[in-house]
């Protein structure tokens, strides 16, 4: 199926602007919509998630943050920050972007020096697969506990924002409220954080 694809061995002769110069971000996508159709059928996609959240003066994670979007499984749900890594794009720059996209550009998110995510999950077209689902593809995705410090404001595709107890997020009105298996991201995260009640 991706025998249609020219084959470049200069990947320069593809690059944008952006992706020549390797000290900023990818700023196109490397797909259009019916190209990516084809390879979500087909290759699994590189996703990263971040938990937004807000943490006291010793370090302990106090709040997590919380879009309300459209999600992939038709639902308006309540959801963390996720996206797509693009071609040349390294996982802090998709990070970024995508917290960014999602939480406004006042957000101030403090990525961590290394970033390493508490946890690495596989969403599945079949829900019964992994407990993660996401109808479109099938994706690994890396999660990460991003602490901001701004002030959030939905952008783009998000519909709202809100900022909760870590108590609450742990229970089951605000597993309710999400989708796909976001819930039980929420949940790993508090517990790589020793906040899980």
């Amino acid at each position: 199926v991706l025998a249609h694809f020219k084959r470049v061995d200069d990947l320069s002769d593809l690059a944008g602007p952006a992706e020549r110069d390797l000290g900023t971000a990818v700023e196109e996508a490397w797909l259009e919509d019916h190209e990516l159709e084809i390879v979500r059928g087909r290759v699994p996609m590189v996703y990263v998630e971040a938990v937004p959240v807000r943490i006291d003066e010793i370090g302990q994670v106090t709040h997590v943050g919380l879009l309300l979007r459209a999600m992939a499984d038709s639902t308006i749900s309540r959801a963390i920050v996720s996206g797509r890594v693009q071609w040349g794009e390294t996982i802090r720059q998709a990070l970024q972007r995508h917290l960014d996209k999602d939480l406004g550009p006042s957000a101030f998110p403090r990525l961590p020096a290394a970033p390493a995510p508490f946890t690495v999950v596989e969403y599945m077209p079949d829900p019964s697969r992994t407990g993660y689902h996401d109808p479109r593809q099938h994706a690994v995705s890396l999660a990460y506990l991003v602490p901001v410090e701004g002030e959030c404001r939905p952008s783009q595709e998000a519909l709202d924002f809100v900022w909760i107890s870590s108590e609450e997020a742990a229970g089951a009105a605000v597993s309710a409220e999400m989708t796909g298996g976001q819930d039980r991201i929420v949940r790993l995260g508090l517990a790589y954080a020793g906040r899980l009640p």
